[in-house]
């Protein structure tokens, strides 16, 4: 039988506004390189930095919670001038998150 992917933890925020920045500039320019520039993806970037820095002061620290709650968060963004949804969104979160720590996406494991 095999086995469960353990939960990836990030060490908890000391400076969530910074992370916020960080997450902001780095979704932005993912969301540029992905397909085209668009005046959106500045909106969307923010809005969803907005919402992990929120759950990162609020003590959240897996990323599992953290992409799951910016699914539900940024289901209520309009996303109709844009390429993107609120999937696509959290998981290039997610995929950003996991490689600043370090871990290989495609198989889980640092």
């Amino acid at each position: 039988m095999a086995e469960p992917i353990p939960p990836v933890t990030l060490p908890p925020a000391t400076h969530a506004e910074q992370e916020g920045e960080w997450l902001k500039a780095s979704l932005h320019r993912w969301l540029d390189e992905e397909f085209l520039p668009e005046a959106v993806n500045d909106q969307i970037a923010a809005r969803a930095a907005q919402v992990y820095v929120r759950h990162r002061m609020e003590g959240e620290n897996d990323v599992g919670s953290l992409v799951i709650a910016i699914v539900t968060e940024m289901q209520s963004f309009d996303f109709s001038k844009s390429f993107y949804s609120e999937f696509a969104v959290a998981n290039a979160v997610s995929d950003l998150l996991l490689d600043s720590l370090g871990i290989d996406r495609c198989c889980g494991q640092g």
